[in-house]
């Protein structure tokens, strides 16, 4: 067996769709999301120990690199809302089709990023 071609799809000759983008972000997100979810409980139950523990993440939330984490943390909770519900559509059997996919896709990424403008905004008290 001296073939050399590959016998399914190799990453070396598969393009890249919309679709596939949106599929790994959503996995990449998703385990994202569990880790804040998680930092988020602990910064949460540090409460219980006293206001100077709380004092430190707050301090470190006011930084430049806490703020990017907030947003970014943002971004990757609307992505993953977003992608879920484009899910739960393609579950219900809708969205099949290679032009809806790509559709939904960009509607994805590009909803995400409003979406969290958006919650910037509110947090901001510009809207």
């Amino acid at each position: 067996m001296d073939n050399k071609n590959p016998l399914s799809p190799h990453i070396q000759i598969y393009q890249w769709h919309i679709s596939s983008l949106v599929s790994i972000s959503h996995r990449i997100t998703g385990i994202i999301n569990i880790i804040a979810i998680t930092l988020i409980c602990i910064w949460s139950s540090l409460l219980i120990f006293g206001s100077d523990n709380y004092h430190f993440i707050n301090l470190f939330l006011n930084s430049l690199l806490g703020k990017f984490i907030v947003l970014s943390l943002t971004w990757s909770f609307s992505f993953q809302i977003l992608s879920e519900i484009r899910h739960l559509i393609m579950d219900l059997g809708y969205g099949y089709e290679l032009k809806t996919t790509k559709i939904t896709g960009l509607l994805v990424i590009f909803g995400s990023i409003l979406l969290t403008i958006l919650i910037y905004l509110i947090g901001k008290n510009y809207i």
